[in-house]
């Protein structure tokens, strides 16, 4: 079982999940925020541009706990496999981004600036979790 799934998570795990959730809720609110003050196709755009982000997101910290898993191995232990998928991930992310905007700006007719502010919304969340940290530390 990975240490994201046990109810006992570390502080990191926390906090990345919390990240995770955060992204869909403020994309999610800014999409409809936007759909309804300018147009349907940039709430979409935003819509977009936020799941972007979330994957993004997701699949960097699946490479990034894999690495962490190879290097923090013990000696003598046996050396942890890493799925191929991962290093796809790591390094397909990019593309995916690239194609899908590429698409919904071309054949959708989606304004990028909507994209834009939907993979934005991944810094949103984690300017939300850093001040929930510092307000929590500072009781």
């Amino acid at each position: 079982m990975k240490a994201r799934e046990t109810p006992n998570l570390s502080f990191a795990a926390r906090a990345e999940r919390r990240i995770a959730r955060l992204t869909l809720i403020w994309g999610a609110a800014g999409s409809v925020a936007v759909a309804a003050a300018c147009s349907p196709r940039a709430g979409l755009g935003v819509l977009t541009g936020t799941v972007l982000a979330w994957i993004n997101f997701r699949w960097l910290q699946q490479a990034i706990d894999a690495l962490v898993r190879v290097f923090s191995a013990q000696p003598g232990a046996g050396k942890p496999r890493i799925s191929s998928w991962v290093y796809i991930k790591l390094f397909a992310r990019y593309a995916l981004m690239a194609v899908v905007i590429y698409v919904m700006v071309h054949y959708f007719d989606v304004p990028i600036l909507g994209l834009l502010v939907g993979l934005f919304s991944l810094g949103a969340a984690t300017l939300t979790e850093s001040i929930y940290e510092i307000a929590a530390r500072s009781k």
